[in-house]
C-alpha cells in the first residue's frame, strides 16, 4: 500500500529536517515523501539539498500561497493511494505508518483514520485537557466546537480528499477545521488510541498564535455545511446552535472593540442559522 507523505513548510529550516527524518526513519517503507517548500525566504532549500541530491524526496517549491495550497500542490503530486501530511514542525513516531496501514487493513470501511499525539510545548510535554480527547466512529458532533484531529495524525484515501477539493484556500486558518467537519458530515472515521505523532508548539510563527478570532473561519465553515442540504434534522440544529453560541461572543467582540469589518458577515450566518432552526424546534 503506497502512502504519499506531504509536509508542506515556509521558512522553517530549523524543524523541517527533524519532520523529514521522522518520516524516513519510519518502520513501513512504502511509502513517497514529497515535501512543498511554500516560498521560503530563509535558507530550507539549502538544508533540503542533500535530500534532493540523494532522490530520496521530491521538493517542489511553490509561490508563499498558504499551507493549504501546499497541501493541495502536493495531493496534485501524489502517486499513492492514500495520503498522510506531516507539518514541518511535528515529528512522526518511527512506528506511525506501519501502525495505522495494519489498522486500515484490518478495518477497510474506513477512508480516514487518525490517533493521538504527544502535546510538546516549549520542549516540556503537557497533557491535554479532557475535551481534547479523541475518538472515532461518528464524532461529527464533537467536531463543531474546534478541530479535534490533527493534519500531522491523519491519513486518509486520496479519492476522500480529492472529493472536498482539498483544503480550503480560501481559508488562512482553520482549513483542516473546515476539511474534518465535512467528512464527518457524511461518514465515521478511524481511531487508533495509540500515540502517533509529537506535535510541537510554543514558536511564535504557529497559525493558531498568530491569528485571533478563530471563530471567524470556523462559522464560515459551519455556515457553508448548513446550506449544504446533506444535514438530518438533529444535526441541523446542532450546527445551528453552534453558530449562534460562537457567533454571539464573536459579534459582543466585535462591537466592544470597534471591529465591524466582519461584523455584517457573521451577523447574516447567525439569522440564517437562526432561522433553519426554530421551525425545526417546532416539529
Amino acid at each position: 500500500m503506497l502512502i504519499s507523505v506531504i509536509i508542506p513548510t515556509f521558512n522553517r529550516s530549523d524543524f523541517v529536517i527533524k519532520a523529514i527524518e521522522s518520516v524516513l526513519t519510519q518502520s513501513y517503507k512504502d511509502f513517497e515523501l514529497i515535501i512543498v517548500d511554500d516560498g521560503s525566504t530563509d535558507d530550507t532549500q539549502e538544508r533540503l539539498s542533500s535530500y534532493i541530491a540523494e532522490g530520496v524526496v521530491s521538493v517542489f517549491k511553490t509561490e508563499n500561497r498558504g499551507v493549504s495550497a501546499a497541501r493541495n500542490f502536493g495531493l496534485s503530486q501524489a502517486k499513492g493511494e492514500w495520503v498522510a501530511f506531516l507539518d514541518s514542525d511535528d515529528i512522526w513516531h518511527p512506528n506511525k505508518l506501519e501502525v495505522q496501514a495494519k489498522y486500515i487493513q484490518d478495518h477497510p470501511k474506513f477512508e480516514l483514520v487518525h490517533g493521538e499525539e504527544l502535546w510538546i510545548r516549549n520542549g516540556k510535554r503537557i497533557n491535554p485537557k479532557k475535551k481534547f480527547q479523541k475518538s472515532g466512529g461518528d464524532i461529527f458532533s464533537k467536531c463543531l466546537d474546534f478541530c479535534v484531529i490533527s493534519p500531522s495524525v491523519a491519513i486518509m484515501k486520496k479519492s476522500l480528499l480529492e472529493s472536498f477539493g482539498g483544503f480550503r484556500e480560501d481559508f488562512i486558518v482553520c482549513e483542516d477545521y473546515d476539511l474534518w467537519l465535512k467528512v464527518t458530515s457524511r461518514q465515521e472515521v478511524g481511531y487508533i488510541s495509540e500515540a502517533l505523532v509529537s506535535k510541537m508548539g510554543g514558536h511564535s510563527d504557529q497559525l493558531s498564535t498568530k491569528f485571533f478570532a478563530m471563530d471567524y473561519w470556523r462559522i464560515k465553515s459551519l455556515g457553508d455545511i448548513l446550506n449544504k442540504g446533506h444535514l438530518n434534522q438533529e444535526r441541523l440544529i446542532e450546527v445551528a446552535s453552534m453558530i449562534e453560541k460562537k457567533g454571539s461572543v464573536l459579534i459582543t467582540g466585535y462591537l466592544k472593540h470597534d471591529n465591524l469589518k466582519d461584523l455584517h458577515e457573521i451577523k447574516t450566518i447567525v439569522e440564517t442559522a437562526h432561522q433553519v432552526k426554530e421551525p425545526l424546534l417546532k416539529e
